[in-house]
């Protein structure tokens, strides 16, 4: 059977980076406050000259070296973020022209925080109606243009970044004669719960751009629920156990919810994969950007189950288990 395998990763961060201590010379906080709270030690910010676009197509770049592919060989460029260069057209089409993927269709998923695993899914399902063969999927995000620096509860919490993966469709084994590749995927949206993280602003309902606003309690309390729920549901369905996946690659938004979710679901906390200390939270980017550090320093190998998840503004959440 033919599954859309992981071929290729990549990331890229914005030079700058940010400390705690740098950022509580501004605000009333301090490193020891945000790292208690959140794990978060430092982030990278971009210039102001840096798109979304430009952090896209730098990890998009470092995938398809990684996969020892063109740039005309991708078919569909899928690209998950919540900060667009602009209201239209797709960032993803200022991709497909950087890379030259001249013979691939291009567009956008908005999902916030989840846009990658929804991402991924799209990708899976539009293989499964044979529209694509190779695909390259990206989460970037400038989420600094959409903070309000003056408010310590978020500005403290996010970066800025992207992360890409360069999937193709085929008929794959690892060395014990397992399939690679999509197993499942499963997403969950709820728009009851839309005040609790969202932008005030919009061109439909303000004109402008808005800031981002977070009832930072209440997201915590779902996120722990929801996460845990979907973990269990995608594993299931794929038809492991718990026990049987060697990696847990979650949407980096909080160390806490990371331990939370690995403590609800008895997880061995060393299998969690964590870059929030590094990164801060970088919405969609955050997946794939921890997903390729950890292949890169050797933890996240060929034939290994990997499980991604995530939550976001919307609310937004899903799961997906993939052998690499």
């Amino acid at each position: 059977m033919e599954r859309l395998v992981v071929i290729g990763t990549g990331a890229a961060l914005p030079e700058r980076v940010v400390t705690n201590d740098e950022l509580a010379q501004s605000l009333d906080t301090s490193d020891q406050w945000i790292v208690e709270r959140t794990g978060i030690r430092q982030r990278h910010l971009a210039r102001t000259d840096e798109r979304t676009s430009d952090l896209a197509i730098q990890a998009a770049r470092a995938a398809l070296a990684d996969a020892n592919a063109s740039g005309e060989s991708i078919e569909a460029i899928i690209l998950a973020t919540a900060t667009p260069d602009l209201t239209f057209p797709a960032t993803a089409v200022r991709v497909q022209q950087a890379i030259g993927a001249r013979n691939a269709f291009a567009m956008d998923v908005q999902a916030v925080c989840s846009g990658f695993v929804y991402g991924l899914t799209v990708a899976d399902g539009l293989a499964a109606r044979q529209q694509a063969k190779r695909f390259l999927v990206i989460g970037a995000e400038t989420f600094s243009r959409i903070l309000d620096w003056t408010d310590r509860s978020t500005c403290v919490l996010f970066g800025d970044g992207a992360g890409a993966f360069v999937l193709e469709t085929q008929t794959s084994v690892d060395d014990q004669g397992r399939p690679r590749g999509m197993l499942s995927a499963h997403l969950r949206s709820d728009g009851a719960l839309h005040d609790l993280l969202y932008v005030d602003g919009g061109p439909s309902q303000t004109g402008g751009v808005g800031k981002l606003r977070m009832a930072g309690n209440q997201v915590f309390k779902h996120a722990v629920v929801k996460l845990s729920e979907s973990i269990v549901e995608a594993v299931t369905h794929a038809g492991y156990q718990l026990d049987d996946v060697d990696w847990f690659v979650p949407h980096q938004a909080n160390q806490r919810i990371l331990l939370a979710v690995a403590d609800r679901l008895g997880l061995d906390s060393h299998k969690v994969i964590s870059t929030v200390a590094q990164h801060a939270n970088t919405s969609a980017a955050s997946i794939p950007l921890a997903l390729d550090l950890a292949r890169r320093d050797g933890r996240i190998c060929e034939g290994d189950l990997v499980v991604v998840e995530a939550l976001g503004g919307g609310m937004t959440w899903g799961a997906a288990v993939i052998r690499m």
